[in-house]
């Protein structure tokens, strides 16, 4: 009786993790179709973006009323809502600036 008990808890045991099994899998592939439509959703947004800032770039002139470069510039938006046009230069430099002193905190 107690070898019958026990090969009873045993494929009470197997047929449990053969269901959780069964459902993981199925919660993996909900998963992966989730991340595939974020990625999707994402790539729709960069491209969003980028058709965006091409268009600003257009509309865009310097004082002389020529158009900016925009492999020169940046649209930089500041957290109080301003818009600057900033050289890429300035912009690289200011985040090695901001790299340096991460390191010198973090040391």
């Amino acid at each position: 009786v107690a070898a019958q008990n026990c090969r009873k808890r045993k494929m009470n045991a197997i047929l449990n993790l053969e269901e959780d099994v069964c459902n993981l899998q199925t919660q993996k592939e909900s998963l992966k179709k989730e991340h595939s439509q974020c990625s999707r959703s994402i790539s729709q947004m960069k491209q969003k973006l980028n058709n965006l800032y091409r268009d600003i770039f257009s509309r865009l002139k310097d004082d002389q009323g020529r158009p900016f470069n925009p492999c020169q510039y940046v649209i930089h938006c500041s957290s109080d809502g301003s818009v600057f046009v900033i050289p890429k230069q300035l912009v690289k430099s200011e985040q090695k600036q901001d790299n340096e002193k991460e390191q010198k905190q973090e040391d």
